[in-house]
């Protein structure tokens, strides 16, 4: 599962300073912070719909797709701020054998 997070982390990298005419990656880093969060508040809304249409119409399919348009975009957004999928799984990984009341508590 890490090899596809892997290989789409380098194309975002190699796509950052490609010509904006001819990358979606290239345009969305060009348009700036402000336009990928747009794109990312987009996605999520959109992931919350199917999530809950799904409990109607049993549409399984439109959640991961939705949800795969959201990892990308956020994928993005770290690729943008100089951060990696690396950073968050390290995060996930610490936080992994805490309880959440733990967790929470550990923020201060």
């Amino acid at each position: 599962m890490s090899d596809i997070i892997e290989k789409l982390t380098e194309v975002l990298s190699s796509r950052r300073q490609a010509d904006p005419d001819s990358s979606y990656v290239a345009q969305l880093h060009n348009k700036g912070l402000d336009h990928i969060l747009k794109k990312v508040g987009e996605e999520s809304a959109e992931v919350l719909i199917a999530a809950k249409a799904s409990e109607y119409d049993h549409n399984r399919d439109a959640v991961v797709y939705e949800t795969a348009d959201l990892w990308f975009h956020t994928m993005v957004m770290l690729s943008h701020l100089g951060l990696e999928p690396a950073d968050v799984l390290n995060e996930l990984d610490r936080r992994f054998g805490l309880s959440g009341i733990e967790e929470k508590a550990s923020r201060g």
